[in-house]
């Protein structure tokens, strides 16, 4: 990008474009309030912190952002980690060991896999959202073993929603703790803002929950918030987060302002954000394009390819005329599947969704890529 003018636009190759792929949900990355805590910390304590949070890399600005991760999502303890994908690394890795069982989502984030791979403790894989293929696995195991039900609130690739309830209530009968990752949640389900798990009443059996400031907080960085007693001893034990450098604190005082705003002013811009999500939804299906959900399930919308030759020639179609979207295709996607991803924004408006719907229907016939009847 040569510019970024807002959270929806920005000037690319010398081109004025729509952002439709930052997964800047709540569009706070140019809140006046959020950059101006951030330069006003960036003046006090200078650009970094040059150590780890178990060193001299904790400011008050770390705990500040804690507190507000806590008041945020009413909780006793929170954690602060660099990137989200730590947060998922550190957190997978460390609550299951040699003889415990991590039994995840067949279509789980990067992170999560990697935090598997990281770790000592034996992967089970589920068919996608489905409650009866984890009944099924979890009662083959060990009933005495240690086990980690590892759920996302909204799947990243399709932006389809995991039926929460009837996993956690599954992964309860068995006796498994849970960790659900509210990555793409975060600002827009349930009442508060705290993700599907809220969302469908379940926060008290949820033991964990993962998310990231680089989606709706318009930042960066990950954390981990919960209940459970003996949480703060993960500083020491969870190797993510006891060796690496902490946030600066100008990010931390981004990140924290950001969260408090959010409680307040989250609502309206939820709100907002279905509003616009309906409406570009509504408008792709009616000009023939095949979308991955028939209804829209989170602020996500995956446009299905044919291929991958043209999930990149639609791609760059858009991209010349002004529209920038996220492709993904496999590994990231199940196999065979190829995806334009849009990600939509709280600041988007009515005229830049028509503008998009009229961009994606020229890239098509553009391409020759044929559309439905609408």
């Amino acid at each position: 990008m040569d510019a970024v003018r807002s959270p929806t636009e920005a000037i690319i190759n010398g081109r004025e474009t729509i952002l439709l792929g930052t997964y800047n949900y709540m569009g706070m990355t140019f809140d006046k309030d959020v950059i101006a805590a951030g330069v006003e910390a960036l003046t006090k304590f200078g650009a970094g912190t040059t150590g780890s949070r178990v060193l001299n890399g904790t400011y008050g600005a770390h705990r500040d952002c804690e507190n507000a991760l806590k008041d945020y999502y009413g909780t006793s303890h929170a954690m602060v980690f660099s990137t989200g994908y730590q947060a998922n690394l550190g957190m997978v890795s460390t609550l299951a060991g040699r003889g415990d069982y991590v039994i995840l989502d067949a279509d789980s984030h990067a992170s999560i896999y990697d935090g598997c791979a990281m770790g000592n403790a034996d992967i089970v894989r589920f068919r996608h959202n489905s409650v009866e293929d984890l009944d099924k696995r979890l009662g083959r195991l060990p009933p005495e073993a240690g086990k980690l039900v590892v759920l996302e609130g909204v799947y990243s690739m399709l932006g389809d929603i995991a039926p929460l309830a009837e996993l956690v209530a599954v992964a309860k009968k068995h006796g498994a703790m849970v960790l659900v990752d509210e990555a793409h949640a975060m600002g827009f389900f349930g009442k508060h803002g705290r993700g599907v798990t809220e969302a469908v009443g379940v926060e008290a059996d949820v033991d964990f929950i993962v998310g990231t400031f680089s989606k709706s907080v318009g930042t960066v960085g990950g954390f981990c918030v919960s209940n459970h007693p003996k949480f703060e001893i993960l500083r020491l034990v969870c190797r993510p987060y006891t060796f690496t450098a902490s946030l600066p604190p100008a990010v931390m005082a981004c990140a924290a302002t950001s969260i408090r705003k959010l409680m307040s002013d989250g609502p309206a811009k939820a709100e907002r954000l279905w509003k616009i999500t309906r409406t570009l939804h509504a408008g792709l299906i009616a000009k023939g394009f095949k979308l991955a959900t028939d209804t829209p399930q989170s602020a996500i919308i995956s446009v299905l390819m044919p291929d991958q030759e043209m999930t990149v020639r639609m791609w760059q179609a858009l991209l010349e005329l002004g529209v920038y979207v996220n492709m993904s295709r496999p590994p990231a996607t199940p196999m065979g599947v190829f995806l334009l991803r849009c990600s939509l924004c709280a600041e988007h408006t009515d005229a830049q969704a028509a503008t998009v719907l009229e961009r994606f229907e020229a890239a098509a016939k553009a391409v020759g890529l044929p559309l439905g009847a609408a």
